[in-house]
This record gives structure tokens, C-alpha cells and sequence, in this order.
């Protein structure tokens, strides 16, 4: 008894001690997260506690490193994404994709949730986001999927896992930051994200199929389309899927960086959505734009805070001597990109992916160095681990934006979960084994 009352008094005193100052910032963040306080409070409270407290800094450090954080010019595409992305959202787009597949393939075995899945997967490439795919797709693929008698848990469940494929396919913001924040390559990053995207579309087609074999008693089939009305599809998804060709062709090709092809990509939807289909007006655009600038000040600011923590964390040599017992230094490839993952799926189960992503990202980044591992594969992990995070109970964002737009109860949304969360679990030890599924396309793209 009488040391935790020295260890606590030790936390009063300010004693500069690893294991003192960890509990003490921890603690506090706790507390206040418990207490429902926005993300960027626990941290900016951390990161003071550490520097008047333990450290006796000057708090102008928070202003300089917060300026630091959202300084990189490859920032600059987040808000551009998340226009385009926005405004293509309001429009015609998740409709003419959902279509083009459904011609296809909806009317076979598993037709309609394997449409789900290889929508999901096209329209992360317009969306970059998994709640915007959870929204846009879900709402149109639900209703289909419940009058063909698949049961409601495993729609939810389908909808929200098979939208972490996402996060994966370019343009992801995730990969943005991680480039930013690691001081790697966005291009490849983007072009490394497309494999695991692809294998991880094709292991939840597999299941789904495998599902509506088992469940063929109850689910109908849909009806076949005709070749006229396959040729229609095509037609009208020709427009949406010049979107990924520009971003992922243009950066591909060496054509123009992932800035260039963000503002390109914001252009070519006011274009398609605006002129071509007409499906927005003025006031739409404008709409998008307000929404898209809150969006951006959350992300940044998070980024901003979240630089000022993991700068006074680093500064301290804290997750140095808190990982020192791992012995990771001299540990194997493998097992270093495991306890990346392990740590980054833990943390993006209970706190917003982007804050788990800011703090992390730095303390891994010299181990990284240290044992040789790709930081482009370690991006693409990462990016992995914060998809199946947001998709995970308890507070996985993904599970929340269903309850909200479909009206189920938490409980009833995360029923069908468990065989889409071991499927991403076996997509993250395949990139662990196997890590020419991110890092041959980047290899072919940019001649490494």
C-alpha cells in the first residue's frame, strides 16, 4: 500500500519518471474521454500535463508543433478528396456503380452481396471513406438484399466490413497522413493500397458465395438482365469510373502527383454531377464545400493536437522505454509488423482511427528505420488496422453511422460481425507473409 501512495505521490510531485508520467497523461486523457470530452481535449491536456507538470517546457511548444503537423503540403489533398468525394456522393455516382455490377453478376449465387463488396470497393475510390460507403452503398443494397431473404445481421455486418475496403483503395485519407506523418511516398502508398483492396474484395465475395450456398433454401435469385440492359450499365458507370482512372492511372502513370490528381478529381465531379448529369446545382456545390470545410478542421486539428502530444511524448523518449522490454531492435520482420498491428487494431477499437494514427505512427517510425521493414507496406498495414478498427465493437465509427441510418439497435448491428472480422484478421497476417500482395504493384509503378 504504502508504494502506490509514493508512486501517486511521485504523479503530484512531477517526478520526471517514464512510468510516472505515462500514468499521469493516460489517466488524464481517460478520465476526460469518459467524461465525453472531444478527442483533441484529452490531447491537448496530455500534452500540457507533460510539459508544465513533468517537463517544465514553455506551452508556446503546443502552438509551433500544432503549426508543424498540418504544414505538409500533401495535406493539401484532404480537403480536396473529401470534396470530390462529396460531391460525386450527393450524386449519381453510388447509383450507376451499384448498377454496373448488379447487371453482372447480381443475378447468380451470392450475386447480390458480392455486388456489395465490389461496390464498396469501387466506390472507395471515389469516396476514400468507409462511413460515406457504409452510407451511399448500404442505403441502396440493403432493401435488394432483405427482399432476395438474406437475413438483416448479415446485411449490417456485409455493409459495414465490406466498406473498409475503402479505406484501402486510393484516394484513402488514411494513407495521406500516414505518407505525411511517416515521410513517405503518398503515390505509393496509394498504388500499394490497390492489392490488399482487391484480395481482401475477393476473400468477402468467397464468403458471401459460400453464405448463399448454405442459405440457398431461403434466398431467391434475381432476375437475369438482358444484354441491352447490360450495355445501358456500362453506359452510365463509364463517367463515374473515369474518377479512380484519373487518380490511380494519373499517379500510375507519373502524370501528375496526388495533390494534382485531388484537385483534378475535384473538377471532374463538379463536371459530371453539375453539367453532365445534372443532378446538383450551385447551392449543392456549396453545401459540399461547407461540409467538407468542417470535416477538414476536425482532421486537422486532430492532426495539429495530436502532433504536440506525440512530439512531447518523443521528446521525453517515452514509447522508447516503454517498448525497450519487446526488444524490437533485433526482432524479425514479421514480428515486428505484428505488435504494429496489434497495437494499432487495439487503439482504433476505442479511440478514432486518425487520433490513434497521429500518436502511433511516430513512436513506430525509427523502429521501422531500425529493422528494414518497407515503410510503404507498414502504411498499408497500418491504414488495414484502422479499417477493421472502425468496424470492430465497441466504438468502431463504422457501426455507429449503421445504427444511425438503418435505426437498429447496437447489439442487433454487430450480430452478424464475427466471420467478416476473421477474414480481415487473415488479410492482415496474409500482408504479414505475403507482402508482395501491397508492394508488387508499387514495384511495377515505380521501379523499385
Amino acid at each position: 500500500m504504502s508504494g502506490i501512495f509514493e508512486f501517486l505521490s511521485d504523479v503530484i510531485a512531477g517526478e520526471l519518471d517514464i512510468y510516472v508520467v505515462t500514468f499521469a497523461l493516460v489517466s488524464a486523457m481517460v478520465i476526460l474521454l469518459f467524461l465525453s470530452f472531444p478527442m483533441v481535449v484529452p490531447l491537448a491536456v496530455g500534452a500540457l500535463i507533460g510539459l508544465v507538470h513533468f517537463s517544465g517546457i514553455d506551452t508556446g511548444v503546443i502552438i509551433q508543433q500544432m503549426v508543424t503537423g498540418i504544414s505538409p503540403n500533401a495535406l493539401i489533398a484532404v480537403p480536396m478528396f473529401i470534396l470530390a468525394a462529396d460531391i460525386m456522393t450527393r450524386g449519381h455516382t453510388a447509383h450507376n456503380l451499384l448498377g454496373l455490377i448488379e447487371a453482372f453478376v447480381g443475378h447468380r449465387r451470392g450475386g447480390l452481396p458480392i455486388t456489395t463488396c465490389i461496390s464498396c470497393t469501387l466506390f472507395g475510390s471515389v469516396s476514400g471513406s468507409t462511413q460515406a460507403t457504409v452510407v451511399s452503398v448500404g442505403q441502396i443494397m440493403r432493401p435488394k438484399l432483405l427482399q432476395a431473404g438474406y437475413k438483416d445481421s448479415f446485411v449490417m455486418a456485409l455493409i459495414i466490413n465490406a466498406s473498409d475496403i475503402a479505406f484501402l483503395i486510393p484516394p484513402s485519407i488514411g494513407l495521406i497522413l500516414y505518407g505525411t506523418l511517416a515521410n513517405t511516398s503518398v503515390g505509393e502508398l496509394f498504388i500499394a493500397g490497390i492489392g490488399p483492396g482487391i484480395v481482401l474484395a475477393i476473400l468477402f465475395s468467397t464468403y458471401c458465395y459460400a453464405y448463399s450456398v448454405y442459405h440457398a433454401d431461403t434466398i431467391a435469385l434475381v432476375e437475369k438482365t438482358s444484354w441491352s440492359e447490360k450495355f445501358q450499365s456500362i453506359k452510365k458507370a463509364l463517367l463515374p469510373l473515369g474518377f479512380p482512372a484519373l487518380i490511380v492511372g494519373g499517379i500510375y502513370s507519373g502524370a501528375v502527383t496526388p495533390t494534382e490528381a485531388a484537385s483534378f478529381s475535384v473538377l471532374y465531379a463538379i463536371i459530371v454531377e453539375c453539367f453532365i448529369y445534372r443532378e446538383l446545382d450551385h447551392r449543392d456545390v456549396i453545401d459540399a464545400a461547407l461540409s467538407t470545410g468542417l470535416i477538414t478542421a476536425v482532421v486537422f486539428i486532430l492532426v495539429g493536437m495530436g502532433q504536440a502530444f506525440s512530439w512531447y511524448i518523443s521528446f521525453e523518449q517515452i514509447p522508447q522505454e516503454l517498448l525497450a522490454p519487446l526488444n524490437l531492435e533485433d526482432a524479425s520482420k514479421e514480428y515486428v509488423l505484428f505488435v504494429i498491428a496489434l497495437a494499432f487494431f487495439v487503439g482504433c477499437m476505442f479511440v478514432d482511427s486518425l487520433v490513434v494514427l497521429v500518436i502511433l505512427t511516430p513512436i513506430f517510425v525509427p523502429i521501422i528505420g531500425d529493422v528494414g521493414l518497407d515503410p510503404v507496406l507498414v502504411g498499408v498495414m497500418i491504414t488495414l488496422q484502422m479499417a477493421i478498427g472502425s468496424a470492430t465493437p465497441p466504438f468502431g465509427c463504422d457501426i455507429f453511422t449503421a445504427i444511425a441510418i438503418f435505426n437498429k439497435p447496437y447489439l442487433e448491428v454487430i450480430r452478424g460481425t464475427l466471420p467478416f472480422i476473421l477474414i480481415l484478421f487473415f488479410m492482415s497476417a496474409l500482408l504479414i507473409f505475403f507482402p508482395e500482395i501491397a508492394l508488387l504493384l508499387r514495384d511495377l509503378a515505380f521501379g523499385d
